[in-house]
């Protein structure tokens, strides 16, 4: 298997985009939300984590399936 360099920058391209639209669009409700991270304990972290991976790769399966 070889690695698709162009695919692999283009992907961390759009993550750097969508992972910054929040803080410029409302950097209040990003603090607000960073906040309620803050109060949460580990285990809710890391299944809201598990959750998103588990989402994201279900999405990717099926658009490149």
């Amino acid at each position: 298997m070889q690695i698709d360099w162009q695919d692999l920058i283009a992907a961390f391209s759009l993550y750097l985009v969508i992972e910054g639209i929040m803080p410029f669009l409302s950097p209040t409700a990003l603090k607000r939300a960073m906040a309620a991270f803050q109060g949460m304990s580990d285990v809710q972290l890391r299944l809201a984590g598990l959750l998103s991976m588990l989402s994201g790769v279900a999405l990717l399966w099926f658009v490149r399936a």
